[in-house]
């Protein structure tokens, strides 16, 4: 009897766990791990531990780092520890010229605005690459906090992010015109913005009495 109780239990089991379940629940306990180069540890890390604090209390999960450059990433909820895992990702890895984004405008100045392309890393829009006419104030055409489409037009020997804007923050595509460049090397015009030919200009009037 005692066998065919278990035997009979068995079958219960059997049919109430058929077969394993398709996919995991987003609230499952999860551990991710990612390698980096050991000089981009304190990358992630940061100043004092600002950066990885940062990480942690936004997405709710637990992160090591060890000498060796391993980030172990843990948490209860998969989609959190999907999140950290691609911030960390984004926090280390190279921009290339070329390359769209989406950013947020952090600063504007006198001759342009920046815009952080991926976590902690920020790009000049040069006031003459902000617009497809004649941009006097950068702040006529963005504010601080504001989404913009932008493309990486250089990365110069210092590592200064060059941008230019794709799209206005309300979505209107931008076409940069290209100026000419002269013999001498310099851009010839001014955009869209034409100071006129001296030359072409009405002669003044002398007014002067004459004695």
């Amino acid at each position: 009897r005692a066998q065919a109780a278990r035997l009979k239990i068995i079958d219960v089991m059997d049919n109430a766990i058929s077969q394993p379940k398709a996919e995991i629940s987003q609230y499952a306990p999860s551990i991710e791990e990612i390698q980096l180069k050991k000089e981009l540890i304190g990358t992630v890390i940061g100043p004092g531990g600002k950066m990885i604090r940062s990480i942690i209390e936004n997405t709710g999960t637990e992160i090591n780092v060890n000498d060796e450059g391993l980030v172990t990433v843990a948490g209860v909820d998969r989609t959190k520890v999907a999140e950290a895992i691609e911030f960390i990702k984004n926090l280390v890895r190279e921009i290339e010229p070329g390359e769209e984004f989406e950013g947020t405008v952090t600063r504007i100045m006198a001759f342009g605005a920046f815009v952080e392309v991926l976590p902690g890393k920020e790009g000049l829009v040069h006031v003459s690459k902000m617009s497809s006419g004649f941009v006097k104030d950068p702040a006529d055409i963005v504010s601080v906090g504001d989404k913009v489409k932008v493309k990486v037009n250089e990365i110069d020997s210092q590592g200064r992010i060059n941008l230019q804007m794709t799209a206005m923050p309300d979505g209107t595509p931008i076409v940069i015109q290209e100026q000419p460049q002269g013999s001498d090397g310099r851009r010839q015009g001014g955009g869209s913005y034409d100071r006129g030919d001296r030359n072409s200009r009405p002669q003044r009037r002398d007014n002067r009495r004459r004695f």
